[in-house]
């Protein structure tokens, strides 16, 4: 199935060699619209791709051109609370190691644990805690795609992220820097649990982006990763979460994270 859904894609694109993907997150899809020479690909033209369905992702594959380089842009990724198998994860991952991908850029909307790093913030990601409960790694596992106990322990690439501090101060961005954890969802947390998630050590909360930076890992493939800070953690401030506020946060700080990104791919 992993072939198979490279080789469709490879037929799609052409000459193209893309070595960078970038996966979009909620209300960020707008860096996909910046790409030249666009080949867009819904995912439900690939053979065996799993969909997304969350308002705010356009569930595209999109291959062009950005700042000099070839590139590869999912326009919307794939979450587990909307029922996908995490193997489903691990297939798009493994889809893009046939592809020749070596770096991958994950970026994500997500909550604030820290009074200081308020929404329209960006976070640098320099490491998770996986609360979902869920691992795309387990079941049977194919050497050529990985080994059966990846390290994870450098899994948001160390030089990637100082270069990203380097391009953040350079463009005069604010970029801070923290623990990002998953839970499943899709429910907003509980005051009680983003309590408990200060305590365990995390800067922020979200429903994704973890099990795809472990199936890079186990890939190979080097990662750097962002959260755009779109509201506080329940408790942490009076009102109800809403998905609406979490588009219209992560819209705020687009260009900013638009532009540490352009700046990345270009000088990378």
């Amino acid at each position: 199935m992993i072939e198979t859904a490279a080789e469709y894609i490879r037929m799609q694109i052409g000459s193209r060699r893309p070595e960078t993907a970038v996966i979009l997150g909620s209300g960020l899809g707008a860096l996909g619209d910046e790409i030249t020479a666009p080949v867009v690909i819904p995912y439900q033209n690939i053979p065996g791709f799993p969909q997304s369905t969350v308002a705010g992702h356009k569930g595209c594959l999109i291959a062009g051109r950005l700042e000099g380089r070839d590139i590869l842009c999912m326009q919307g990724r794939i979450h587990l609370y909307e029922g996908h198998n995490p193997r489903d994860i691990n297939l798009i991952i493994k889809v893009f190691q046939s592809l020749g991908i070596k770096n991958l850029i994950v970026t994500n909307a997500a909550g604030s644990l820290d009074y200081d790093m308020p929404p329209g913030s960006i976070m640098l990601i320099k490491d998770h805690i996986n609360f979902s409960g869920r691992n795309p790694l387990i079941g049977s596992n194919d050497e050529r795609y990985g080994p059966r106990f990846p390290d994870v322990s450098e899994a948001y690439t160390p030089e990637y992220r100082t270069k990203a501090r380097q391009i953040a101060e350079t463009l005069g961005i604010p970029l801070f820097e923290g623990v990002y954890l998953m839970v499943l969802g899709p429910n907003f947390e509980t005051a009680a649990e983003i309590k408990a998630f200060r305590i365990l050590g995390a800067d922020a909360v979200g429903m994704s982006t973890v099990p795809e930076v472990i199936c890079a890992a186990h890939s190979g493939i080097k990662v750097l990763g962002f959260s755009v800070i779109t509201n506080f953690g329940t408790g942490m401030q009076s009102g109800a979460q809403s998905h609406q506020e979490t588009l219209a946060q992560a819209a705020n700080a687009a260009q900013k994270l638009t532009s540490l990104v352009k700046t990345f791919i270009r000088e990378n």
